[in-house]
């Protein structure tokens, strides 16, 4: 809960220290939130940091979603977007859209902007569930205290189905590279970068587990606090997504052999699951012992989670053990616990054809990640 403090100041005259109440004015903030509006929250002691360094607290919506407040326009609009690694364009719910999804939400209303540009141009966006119509827009956006002047984004028109208006967010902000934008879009991190706005063109994310808070996105540098031991990098192997490459994957320490001619992998903060390739998931279900259920999950009985065998990714000559505890999760059922197996299968290859993972949150709670635009990299640390 937030608190009001009001001040009481003090004047100084002749005869000494005299009492003198001040007719309080209200704030910015407060006059924005009686017209429905409202500023990100930041932390106070940022301002005592280079401006080229920045870090945010970001949600944690049952370890299924990491999202997080930006502002867009003069004066700034707040609204809450997931930051996704695994796309590269921002939009946001807008005015022009009147679908049930978007009426869930806040919209932006470019008309109270001063700094809005229209573009014109529309466009569409699929996503892996979900998909939206929209057209594009200029305007100022912040994220984490960092104001990007002229951010071209989207503003939906059409949201089909559900999707966007059960999630807890009003868009999405995407990470990735350049070449994955739809309609040649610059995307945030760039702008960042062109704008001189960075330390590093770097940014890091921990993702924090069990549904509790405290999960951290930092643009131009490393929370060195939120990992231990080193960062091992491993480089892109493809400058759309946050793409790196496998060379072996270990069931209970024993190598399968499955990645010996190599697999591809996706890091990616928009997938909740870890994805596997789907000729391997069987294999992967049965040494886990999962046994499927009527709702299309599957599951063991949750005393038999911490006697399941460890996943291990062998990235750059690195090791990277997922424990039981990291892919599955646990639900309630008429008061019952179950667990299930928090992997899914994928049936697209990569661009070149080998097998195809993506290291979702279920990867990344586990693993402290930065991504480094300056020597095309992914650092892993353990996460603490």
């Amino acid at each position: 809960m937030k608190c009001l403090v009001i001040v009481l100041a003090f004047a100084v005259f002749a005869e000494g220290l005299v009492r003198v109440p001040l007719v309080r004015q209200k704030s910015i903030r407060e006059k924005m939130l009686e017209k429905g509006e409202s500023l990100p929250y930041q932390d106070p002691a940022l301002k005592y940091q280079p401006n080229e360094f920045a870090t945010m607290y970001i949600n944690n919506y049952d370890d299924m979603i990491y999202f997080g407040a930006i502002s867009i326009g003069t004066p700034p609009q707040s609204f809450q977007v997931l930051f996704d690694t695994g796309s590269s364009n921002l939009w946001i719910d807008s005015i022009y859209c009147n679908t049930a999804s978007c009426n869930a939400h806040t919209k932006y209303d470019p008309r109270k902007s001063s700094t809005f540009q229209n573009n014109g141009q529309s466009f569409y966006l699929p996503y892996g569930s979900g998909s939206l119509y929209g057209i594009f827009g200029y305007d100022t956006v912040n994220v984490g205290g960092l104001v990007i002047t002229k951010q071209e984004f989207g503003l939906s028109t059409n949201e089909p189905g559900s999707t966007f208006g059960d999630a807890p967010y009003n868009g999405i902000l995407g990470l990735s590279y350049p070449s994955l934008s739809v309609g040649q879009v610059t995307p945030v991190m760039d702008n960042m970068i062109s704008q001189n706005l960075l330390q590093a063109d770097m940014f890091a994310f921990f993702l924090s587990r069990g549904g509790q808070q405290g999960s951290e996105l930092s643009f131009g540098g490393v929370d060195q606090s939120k990992y231990e031991g080193q960062l091992n990098w491993i480089p892109v192997t493809a400058e759309m997504y946050w793409q790196i490459g496998i060379q072996g994957f270990q069931i209970s320490g024993q190598e399968t052999g499955w990645c010996s001619q190599g697999c591809q992998a996706i890091v990616d903060t928009g997938t909740s699951k870890l994805t596997a390739p789907s000729q391997f998931m069987s294999t992967i279900l049965e040494r886990i012992g999962a046994q499927p259920d009527q709702y299309g999950g599957y599951g063991v009985s949750c005393d038999q989670v911490t006697s399941l065998p460890t996943l291990t990714f062998v990235m750059n000559g690195v090791n990277f053990p997922l424990s039981p505890l990291a892919y599955m999760t646990q639900y309630y059922r008429n008061g019952n616990p179950v667990c299930y197996v928090a992997i899914s299968p994928t049936y697209l290859p990569s661009q070149n054809g080998q097998p195809l993972w993506i290291l979702g949150d279920v990867f990344l709670r586990e693993y402290y990640s930065v991504y480094d635009r300056t020597n095309n990299q992914v650092g892993f640390g353990t996460a603490v």
